[in-house]
Formats: C-alpha cells, sequence, structure tokens
C-alpha cells in the first residue's frame, strides 16, 4: 500500500512538472526567455571551449580590429579578442547573479517562513529590521558592504545577496501569511509538530512557486548589480573578463571602436531581459487561479 501511495505521488509531481514546463514553453515571454538566455547560458557554460583564444591574452590582433577573421567580434585596445572575453564575461557576471540570489534565498527565505508563521511581535522586530534594509537603494546598499568589506567577486557576492534578503523575507512572508491558517497547518500544529518542522515540511513547499518567480527575477538584477560593481571597480578583478568591467574600459574609447562597447553590453542587456520575461512567464504559468482552471 505504501509502495502505491508512493507510485501515485511521483506520478502526480511529474504531471505537475510536466503540465508546468508544457505551459512555459507554450507562453511567449517562456519561448522568447528561452530564446535568449539558451545561447548565452550555454555560451558562458562552455566559455573554455568554444572560446579561440585566451581571454587575457594581449595582441591577438591590432587594436581595435573590426570583426571578422581571426578574431570573430573584434578586438579591445589591448588587441584582445573580444569573442572569448565576452564568453567568459559572461560566465563571471552570471555566476555572480546566481550564486548571489542563491545567498539571498538562503538568508531571506527562513526569516520569511519563520516571521510570517511566527506572527506578533517577533514578526513586527523582524520586518522593521528589513524595512530598515529596504530603504536604502540596492546599489547604495551594496556598495557599502562592498566598500566595507574591500573589492572582489565573493564580497560582491555576499553584498548583493544582503541586498536581496529582505525583499525575498518580504514575498515570502507575504506567501507564508496567506496559508498559515490552512487545514494542514492546523493539523500539524495538532500533532504537535514543531515550529521549525512545520515553517520548513509543511510551509515552505506551499511557497516555493513563489520563491521561484521572484529568484528567477532576482538572478536578472542580481546580474546588473553585479555588473555595475565591476563597472566601478569593485567587483571581478581584472584582467579577468567581466561585462561591467569590459563596458568601464571601453568607455574612454568609444570614438574609436565602438565594438568594444557594443558586444557585453547587448549581451548583459539580453540577458537581464530573459530572466525578466523567464520571472513573468513562470508567475503566469505557476499562478494558482491558472493552474486551478483545470479542475
Amino acid at each position: 500500500m505504501a509502495e502505491t501511495k508512493s507510485v501515485e505521488f511521483e506520478e502526480s509531481v511529474l504531471k505537475r512538472i510536466n503540465r508546468i514546463l508544457y505551459r512555459l514553453l507554450s507562453s511567449r515571454k517562456g519561448q522568447l526567455s528561452i530564446l535568449l538566455l539558451v545561447p548565452i547560458l550555454l555560451g558562458s557554460l562552455f566559455a573554455p571551449v568554444i572560446a579561440p583564444h585566451d581571454p587575457t591574452a594581449t595582441g591577438i590582433a591590432d587594436q581595435f580590429a573590426d570583426p571578422g577573421g581571426e578574431t570573430l567580434l573584434g578586438t579591445d585596445k589591448f588587441g584582445r579578442d573580444l569573442f572569448s572575453r565576452v564568453l567568459y564575461g559572461g560566465q563571471a557576471s552570471i555566476t555572480l547573479g546566481l550564486a548571489a540570489t542563491a545567498l539571498g534565498l538562503v538568508l531571506g527565505v527562513p526569516i520569511g517562513i519563520l516571521s510570517g508563521y511566527l506572527g506578533g511581535k517577533t514578526d513586527e522586530f523582524i520586518m522593521r529590521i528589513m524595512d530598515i534594509f529596504l530603504s536604502i537603494p540596492s546599489l547604495l546598499l551594496a556598495l557599502l558592504v562592498v566598500v566595507s568589506l574591500g573589492s572582489g567577486m565573493m564580497n560582491a557576492v555576499l553584498a548583493i545577496g544582503i541586498v536581496f534578503m529582505p525583499r525575498l523575507a518580504r514575498i515570502t512572508r507575504s506567501s507564508t501569511l496567506s496559508i498559515k491558517n490552512e487545514e494542514y497547518i492546523t493539523a500539524a500544529e495538532a500533532r504537535g509538530e514543531s515550529s521549525l518542522y512545520i515553517a520548513f515540511v509543511e510551509i515552505l513547499p506551499s511557497v516555493m512557486p513563489a520563491i521561484i518567480v521572484e529568484a528567477s527575477i532576482r538572478v536578472g538584477f542580481g546580474i546588473l548589480i553585479g555588473t555595475s560593481l565591476s563597472f566601478l571597480g569593485l567587483g571581478t578583478q581584472p584582467p579577468n573578463p567581466d561585462w561591467g568591467y569590459m563596458v568601464s574600459q571601453a568607455r574612454t574609447t568609444m570614438h574609436e571602436s565602438i565594438w568594444f562597447v557594443l558586444w557585453p553590453s547587448l549581451a548583459l542587456g539580453a540577458t537581464i531581459l530573459g530572466f525578466n520575461l523567464l520571472g513573468d512567464a513562470l508567475r503566469d504559468t505557476l499562478d494558482p487561479e491558472v493552474t486551478s482552471d483545470e479542475h
């Protein structure tokens, strides 16, 4: 009997996942996000295989060489291959965005669930602290953290993770408040389950759709803030490529070559747009009102 229930549960989960994927791939936003993100993510992931040159090697060709020939996207002011640098720059920028979002989830989700479930003075105290963080503009807060800890990719990840923490906590708390009085939560309380068990075994799975949607959007913002820090010299350090650092280098030489600033800017814009569209598509797909139409 137990094995039969387990098999039925697995089949139910698989059907739900397939239904979600079908809706995601059927939506225009989902299709466009995949069209934008898949080539960029694959190119960044397999940069060591795809890149024709070492991204830090100088003198590959003449300075500010036009696209074509040995250098597919041209070269920068040091004769470095822009195609290789854009691929490796994407690896750095996207990794930073993903890592910062993951850290924000680790910090914000438990705070949001416990705050929403416990309620009362505990909720009031925690949310006032989150409001303090939210009152500071995102980039300014990230700058304050990085300046305090020092420049570098790891510190940039920590800074952006702290920036994302209160927003993810707020989203999680809101979702928790909407379900904390459901019958299955009351039943768990009646069984004498601990607050931690109820928060992370009963509530967490129910609030995951909202968390997934918000996280997918946060990745794009994380990449944007990370490249902004690199633009200011506080993120990925030279000579390692990063889209923000590449744009920063190119701003003083735009009159000599537009390619130097164009390619990383296009890659950055397409990536952020892709993650934002993915978040919108996931929101439409995971919306309870949409999923309930089938029943």
